[in-house]
């Protein structure tokens, strides 16, 4: 007679000296964050024990990783944690919860986090660095669906490589819609582009909707090309619409923040853009909006805002 299958568990364990063959409790955890997600049911949590690398891996179902007080790491090449459920019976449907991660890229990265179809992602308390091949971002949310994307107290830096590449891309692709919002997150050093919004022609209606709340986007780098933030839309693509607030954009080569595209509008509010080349820039028909309430200065050209119709109180 065969042996009866073992039941996936809610919680499982991952350690630095644990083994994939075991059923990944916190007594027999499991080596590496892959061999774990076969064991863990949909809607469960993976828990690190203890400090490790634990590796790249890919999430087809909803579920958290999480490894808040020890170091959860995953040194990848390739993509670092790749969420798509484009192959399941209800794609568009999964929720994934990363926190507490250290995800670093090694020869020949791809994207640290790399977002393909699903319903929602929300990262907090982790650091995405060095995936520094061309074309590689820490962040790549692509969903062919409607996606929403949640980054909280999050450290991406040194990803890209020269004029391409970058911190976040939010690209919607197909039908596919984002709706991203960033809290008190850091980009450091990335090549090209720090934070972009991109929508192109056969997307979703609805584009890309974007609140940037206590964003850093420090040195962006790659000559003309690079930019602190940036929403582009193309000729009849859906519109890019973000809100910066309460951020800090510096010393970035290039632009701070720019908008590009007619259907291409980023609106700022109590934010300092200083140390560019130049500050602030509107391109191909955009909207570029301040409040009245930003500190666009000390850049070698400020540029210029559009301003809204608003009273100020």
């Amino acid at each position: 007679m065969a042996a009866p299958a073992s039941a996936q568990a809610t919680r499982t364990w991952v350690s630095g000296v644990g083994d994939d063959v075991n059923p990944c409790s916190r007594t027999a955890p499991c080596k590496t964050f892959a061999g774990a997600i076969s064991k863990t049911a949909a809607g469960g949590e993976i828990n690190c024990l203890d400090p490790g690398g634990y590796g790249a891996v890919t999430i087809t179902k909803s579920m958290t990783i999480s490894c808040p007080y020890t170091e959860g790491g995953a040194l990848a090449g390739g993509n670092g944690i790749t969420i798509n459920d484009s192959a399941t019976g209800t794609p568009g449907t999964v929720v994934v919860y990363l926190r507490g991660l250290d995800i670093f890229g090694v020869n020949p990265p791809s994207h640290g986090v790399r977002f393909v179809s699903g319903a929602s992602l929300t990262i907090e308390d982790t650091v995405i660095r060095r995936f520094n091949a061309a074309n590689s971002f820490g962040i790549s949310f692509q969903p062919s669906s409607a996606g929403h994307l949640y980054v909280h107290n999050v450290t991406i830096a040194d990803n890209g490589l020269g004029t391409q590449g970058g911190g976040i891309n939010v690209q919607p692709t197909g039908t596919g819609t984002a709706q991203v919002t960033l809290q008190d997150v850091r980009l450091i050093n990335n090549a090209n582009v720090g934070f972009r919004a991109v929508t192109a022609v056969g997307n979703g209606a609805a584009g890309v909707t974007g609140l940037l709340d206590g964003v850093s986007v420090v040195r962006t780098t790659g000559g003309n090309a690079s930019v602190g933030i940036q929403a582009f839309t193309v000729a009849g693509a859906p519109p890019a619409t973000l809100m910066v607030v309460y951020s800090d954009i510096s010393h970035n080569s290039g632009r701070g923040i720019n908008s590009n595209g007619a259907s291409a509008t980023i609106r700022v509010a109590e934010t300092n853009i200083t140390g560019n080349a130049t500050g602030v820039e509107a391109n191909g028909g955009s909207s570029l909006k301040s409040y009245g309430n930003n500190r666009n200065d000390g850049n070698t050209s400020d540029g210029g805002f559009i301003l809204p119709n608003i009273i100020q109180e």
